[in-house]
């Protein structure tokens, strides 16, 4: 059984993460100048992915449909399974591996593609979306 509160809880810090990238999204040049603000762009992307990952794996677990392989794949379940729309979990799925190219790829991370992804977070505003209306 999907634990509501939990998946709620997860939610809000996901939510709160995309309130700021998006307040972010509008710095001026002065403020991105300061080495810390991509910085903190990045874990803000970083942690509201791995929220996203988080409800994932916690619906699979207690709907039964894993262990899946990765955390791309949790989220994949989700569309298979009709909890969310599989666009949208295909979309997710790929802002997993962008994630996982911020964590452990880190050294190589085109701060460009950082800086654009702050212009469209509807995919992982589409997935909180989703799961919100199944709760």
């Amino acid at each position: 059984m999907v634990d509501e509160a939990r998946v709620a809880r997860l939610l809000r810090s996901v939510t709160d993460d995309l309130a700021v990238l998006r307040a972010e999204s509008a710095a001026d040049a002065d403020r991105r100048a300061d080495r810390l603000w991509l910085s903190g762009v990045k874990y803000l992307f970083v942690t509201a992915i791995e929220g996203c990952v988080d409800v994932a794996q916690h619906v699979c677990s207690s709907e039964g449909w894993g262990p899946p392989a990765t955390n791309a794949d949790a989220v994949r379940l989700l569309g298979r399974h009709g909890f969310v729309d599989d666009d949208v979990a295909q979309r997710v799925a790929r802002a997993v591996g962008f994630r996982n190219v911020l964590v452990h790829d880190y050294v190589d991370v085109d701060d460009d593609i950082v800086v654009a992804r702050l212009a469209d977070l509807s995919d992982l505003d589409s997935f909180v979306a989703a799961v919100a209306a199944r709760l």
